[in-house]
């Protein structure tokens, strides 16, 4: 088994003065890595990763209990994306909600669990603490073809 290391930076001097940070942390247990660049059809939502609970049934799916890390980057210079994250609120494999967030050019985004590590609630403006799993992520890259960097830590 590997360690993972994520080193998050930013650098920043406003007034003079640093204001700048760096988190390391470490995801221990690693037996597996997906790294991919995949380009994004303009007008088109492309699938970059999905889970299951039962990979043995499943094409090019990531086993839900195994994920410790995901990221996803947006490489165009200029274009945000919709990044879709399809949940499965009954944990069966199958989505049926979802939740979408803009990801500027050039920006990540990371979760560190798929299973029981996401959930939608409409009808809640407090937090929800019992969390399902991600059923797969989902490029919508507008009218712009675009290229995301997918990587998946298990």
């Amino acid at each position: 088994m590997a360690t993972l290391k994520s080193t998050i930076k930013e650098e920043l001097t406003l007034n003079g003065k640093d204001r700048g940070t760096e988190n390391v942390f470490n995801v221990t247990g690693i037996t597996e890595s997906y790294h991919r660049i995949v380009t994004c059809p303009a007008s088109q939502d492309t699938t970059i990763a999905t889970f299951k609970q039962h990979v043995y049934s499943s094409d090019s799916a990531f086993d839900v209990a195994d994920v410790k890390y995901l990221r996803v980057t947006n490489l165009d210079d200029t274009s945000s994306i919709n990044l879709s994250l399809q949940i499965s609120s009954t944990e069966n494999g199958v989505a049926d909600s979802s939740c979408t967030v803009l990801l500027a050019a050039q920006r990540s985004f990371i979760l560190g669990a798929v299973h029981d590590g996401i959930v939608v609630d409409s009808t809640t403006d407090s937090i929800v603490t019992s969390l399902t799993d991600l059923e797969s992520v989902l490029v919508d890259p507008s009218t712009n073809e675009i290229q995301v960097e997918i990587f998946i830590a298990s």
